[in-house]
């Protein structure tokens, strides 16, 4: 997972942008690398019309960082907050190379570790035509070998080429700001929904409540 910033016009067009592939320090680099974007395109938070973050499907601590930093910004500078799926946005810078491929269904996929993807099924109709491949299926989260054989975008199909269809220069994708950005503008500019900033974990933390000690005799 990266943690990444980016100012983008309302018609999705990338106006500076910072990605730090550091997955130790979520917390500490994104709110002064925010404030330096700002600072660098002389932009102050009050020109801004709304913030858009990732809610996933990742791994815990880089979405609760990405997350409560847009949700305190977004309250600081009283902005509206949207949240966008992250294999969506992958979905939507995947969906040309999939139309021109001929591909009539494909799956994104990202790495969830424990030797697994978080993986969603997309279709290039309906929505594809205004630019926006279709969610068919997903998001979940387990092995390679239980995805469906599906030509496959994004970094979890780069991991595992033996079982999965990685598409050609989409081994490494991610999702980032910039992503997410262009397909929340995207979406708005089709009057389609966007979703709250309710984290999808899909599955449970490895943190554990600690039980009840035992008595010692």
């Amino acid at each position: 997972a990266i943690a990444s910033a980016a100012l983008l016009t309302g018609e999705g067009e990338t106006v500076r942008a910072f990605a730090t592939e550091d997955t130790r320090t979520h917390a500490e680099v994104l709110a002064p690398g925010i404030r330096a974007l700002l600072d660098g395109a002389g932009v102050q938070p009050a020109q801004l019309d709304a913030l858009v973050v990732g809610v996933g499907p990742g791994p815990f601590t880089g979405l609760r960082s990405g997350i409560a930093t847009a949700r305190t910004l977004a309250f600081a500078w009283h902005k509206p907050l949207h949240g966008v799926m992250s294999l969506d946005a992958i979905a939507a810078e995947a969906g040309p190379a999939a139309r021109a491929a001929g591909q009539a269904e494909f799956v994104a996929a990202t790495d969830a570790r424990r030797r697994e993807v978080y993986w969603a099924r997309y279709g290039t109709d309906g929505q594809a035509s205004a630019g926006l491949p279709g969610l068919l299926d997903g998001p979940h989260v387990g092995p390679a070998s239980e995805v469906p054989a599906l030509p496959a975008y994004g970094r979890g199909a780069g991991l595992y080429p033996d079982q999965l269809a990685a598409a050609a220069g989409f081994e490494d994708v991610q999702p980032t700001a910039e992503a997410l950005g262009r397909t929340a503008a995207a979406r708005l500019a089709q009057g389609l929904p966007l979703l709250d900033t309710t984290p999808l974990y899909l599955r449970e933390s490895d943190a554990k409540v600690p039980g009840p000690r035992k008595r010692a005799l």
